[in-house]
C-alpha cells in the first residue's frame, strides 16, 4: 500500500472529512472506496449515497477488518485509494500570483504531518492559494496529514520547491510581499499592512526560520506573547498570521 505524498504516489487516506472532499471535488481520482458496515453512521451513509452517485463502487467491510488492513490509521470508518492528485509546480504558482492570488503559506521546514494538516485547513479557511514548502525536511502530504486537513487537501495546493530562498525571491518579482514570522523580531505583525498580496512565512518547529529563508524576506515580524510561555505551536501561529491578514483586508490595515 503506497501512502504517497508528494503528488508522485498513488495516496491510500482515511476520514469522513478527507474522503468527502475528493468525492465532492475530484470523485474521478478515486479507484476503491472501502466503508465499515459496523456500525453505520449517519456520516458514513451519507459518504455511500454520494459515492454511489458518482458512479463509485463501494467495498463493505468490517471495521476490524479496516483496521487489520490498514494499522495505525484513524480512518472513522472509510478508506479511500486515489490516484496521485495533480501536482502543481513552481513555475504554476508564481503564474497564478501574476494573474492575481493574492496570499500564500510557506512552512520553512515544518516537519511534522499533524502540523501541516492543521495548517493547510487553516490556509484553506482564510482563503490562501497554496501552501509551499521545501521539498527536502519537510513533512510529506501523509494519510494523518489528510486526514488532519479535513478535506484542505484537495483544495489548497502543496508545491514543493528545492530552493525555497529561490522561490521567496520569485515571489517578490512576481509583485508579493514576503513576511516571516520569527519570535526575535522586533517589529509585531499588527504593525505590519498585509493587505497588499502576501506571502506568510513560518518556521520549523522549535528552529524557527532558517537564515538564507529569513534573510530572502522582506520583513519579520512577531506575535505579542503576554504570558509566560515563549513561542506558539506552528500551527496555532499560522492561524493568528493568516486571519491578521484576513482581518486587515476586510477591515483596513492598523494604524
Amino acid at each position: 500500500m503506497s501512502k504517497g505524498g508528494k503528488g508522485s504516489r498513488a495516496e491510500t487516506f482515511g476520514g469522513i472529512h478527507a474522503v468527502a472532499a475528493v468525492l465532492e471535488l475530484a470523485p474521478e481520482r478515486v479507484k476503491r472506496l472501502q466503508l465499515a458496515t459496523d456500525p453505520v453512521e449517519p456520516a458514513l451513509e451519507r459518504l455511500l449515497h454520494r459515492a454511489r452517485a458518482c458512479g463509485l463502487a463501494v467495498e463493505r467491510v468490517g471495521r476490524e477488518r479496516l483496521d487489520q488492513q490498514h494499522p495505525g490509521f484513524q480512518h472513522q470508518g472509510v478508506i479511500v485509494h486515489c490516484t496521485p492528485r495533480p501536482v502543481v509546480d513552481e513555475k504554476t504558482l508564481i503564474q497564478r500570483v501574476r494573474d492575481g492570488l493574492d496570499l500564500v503559506l510557506i512552512l520553512d521546514g515544518v516537519t511534522d504531518p499533524h502540523n501541516l494538516g492543521a495548517c493547510l485547513r487553516t490556509a484553506d479557511a482564510a482563503g490562501a492559494g497554496a501552501v509551499i514548502m521545501p521539498r527536502h525536511h519537510s513533512a510529506a502530504l501523509t494519510p494523518a496529514a489528510i486526514k488532519v486537513a479535513s478535506g484542505a487537501a484537495e483544495t489548497v495546493p502543496v508545491v514543493t520547491v528545492g530552493n525555497l530562498a529561490r522561490t521567496l525571491a520569485s515571489l517578490k518579482q512576481a509583485g508579493m510581499w514576503t513576511v516571516g514570522l520569527a519570535g526575535e523580531a522586533g517589529e509585531s505583525l499588527y504593525a505590519l499592512d498585509l493587505r497588499p498580496p502576501t506571502a506568510i512565512v513560518m518556521g520549523a518547529e522549535g528552529e524557527g526560520l532558517r537564515r538564507l529563508t529569513r534573510e530572502a524576506c522582506d520583513h519579520l515580524a512577531a506575535l505579542p506573547m503576554h504570558g509566560t510561555v515563549e513561542s506558539l505551536n506552528v500551527s496555532v501561529a499560522t492561524g493568528v498570521t493568516l486571519f491578521e491578514a484576513v482581518r486587515q483586508r476586510q477591515a483596513g490595515a492598523p494604524d
